[in-house]
């Protein structure tokens, strides 16, 4: 049974920090297919559309028929652990600085074997569930997890490393008047993480829920105007340091778009707080968690973007913000290049939309901020980079990857684009 982890200590500055080192990013094309798999955190495989085999690993002909046509399908997960071992020892920096390391070889179900990790819950030649997890150069890897759920599963080292799991970590959320934040903080609040920093601006500003954001077990408010450098810096200058997971809520957003605004002024705000505010952040936090990837317990672990799901195909009741929705993703994609050599996960979470008054004029169904603040903290458990919050979310998303130009004129011609 894995032993739970304890409150980190208070960090030694004499002590050696560790320096962030990667396993080994290196794939071929065909792979990257279980990479993109695994950000969104499911098990695929890829199956010959002629004979129907299995493959693995990832190739680019059928080891059967040598068929080329091998599209990557979802797999049933449960196998069972035929071979083990543990590594003691290796050649590679980032192994020999976490062993012991145990790996082994499942034979699955659906038919393969395979090589992965394997959760030090697992019994020898027992029942196995297999995850496709990121690990910290940000491809997908096989995880073997025990069949049924342990007690302090999470807390395993070696899933932990492939997790941006809030336990004990701190966690900065940017915008404390977002309609999310207090779900968020009291997500936080349940998955244990130990400081709740929650930015502020124009605190002398009252908003509803703001006493019982402050009553929160380890929520400190702190000044923070992702709109205002100088903020964002003097913010970062005193907790840059210490966040170990950013979550950046901030928002701004009008209904309308090009035609019937009229002027720029709205479209300028959703530019300055939904794309620009992530830039700010990102130069004033962003290096500081690189270099503290590596750093024990209290690794920086997890960057986390809330972005509309209109980013991937524009919504014209909701223009303009779908255009600035679209640059934040686009910039996250820079970020997540950026920030991969520290091991920080930037992970995006798509929501339709949710239950606030800006989304008022369409149609149901909404979501509420503790589906959200619960997808947010479920994603970072399960080390994710891409999350889709909602059924909007959802169908838009598997509608897009269907066929981006037909999804495009069917938003054009609907509320909200739901099903």
């Amino acid at each position: 049974m894995t032993t739970p982890i304890a409150p980190p200590p208070k960090k030694d500055p004499q002590q050696r920090t560790r320096v962030q080192t990667l396993p080994s990013g290196a794939r071929s094309r065909a792979a990257l297919g279980l990479t993109a798999a695994a950000a969104e955190g499911r098990f695929m495989l890829q199956v010959c559309a002629k004979c129907g085999t299995v493959q693995y690993p990832p190739r680019d002909a059928c080891g059967t028929c040598l068929s080329v046509d091998l599209p990557w399908k979802d797999i049933a997960p449960e196998g069972r652990l035929i071979a083990e071992t543990t590594v003691r020892t290796s050649t590679s920096t980032y192994f020999r600085e976490r062993t012991p390391w145990r790996v082994g070889t499942v034979r699955l179900e659906a038919g393969p074997s395979i090589i992965c990790h394997v959760h030090g819950d697992v019994a020898r030649g027992g029942a196995v569930r297999i995850s496709n997890r990121l690990d910290k150069s940000g491809q997908g890897v096989l995880f073997a997890l025990p069949a049924e759920r342990t007690q302090n599963m999470e807390d395993d080292p070696q899933l932990r490393e492939m997790t941006a799991n809030p336990k004990f970590r701190r966690v900065l959320i940017t915008d404390a008047r977002s309609g999310n934040a207090l779900a968020l903080a009291q997500a936080f609040a349940k998955a244990e993480a130990s400081i709740i920093f929650v930015g502020e601006a124009e605190g002398w500003r009252p908003y509803p829920h703001r006493d019982e954001l402050a009553a929160i077990p380890g929520v400190q408010l702190l000044p923070l105007d992702v709109t205002d450098t100088s903020s964002v810096a003097e913010l970062a200058a005193e907790i840059g340091g210490k966040t170990d997971i950013l979550v950046n809520n901030a928002r701004f957003m009008r209904p309308g778009g090009i035609l019937a605004r009229g002027d720029t002024v709205f479209a300028r705000d959703e530019m300055e707080v939904n794309y620009l505010g992530l830039m700010r952040l990102a130069q004033a936090f962003g290096p500081a968690m690189l270099g503290r990837g590596a750093d024990g317990q209290n690794s920086a672990a997890a960057w986390v973007n809330i972005l509309s799901v209109y980013a991937y195909s524009n919504l014209p009741a909701l223009g303009a913000f779908s255009a600035s929705s679209a640059a934040a993703y686009s910039l996250t994609q820079c970020l997540r290049a950026e920030m991969r050599p520290g091991g920080v996960r930037v992970m995006n979470v798509y929501a339709g939309p949710t239950d606030d008054d800006w989304h008022q004029p369409l149609p149901p169904p909404k979501v509420a901020p503790q589906a959200l603040a619960k997808a947010v903290v479920a994603g970072l458990k399960d080390g994710l980079e891409d999350v889709f919050v909602g059924d909007v979310a959802q169908d838009l998303i598997d509608r897009w990857r269907a066929g981006p130009k037909i999804l495009e004129r069917e938003m054009s011609e609907t509320d909200g684009g739901a099903a």
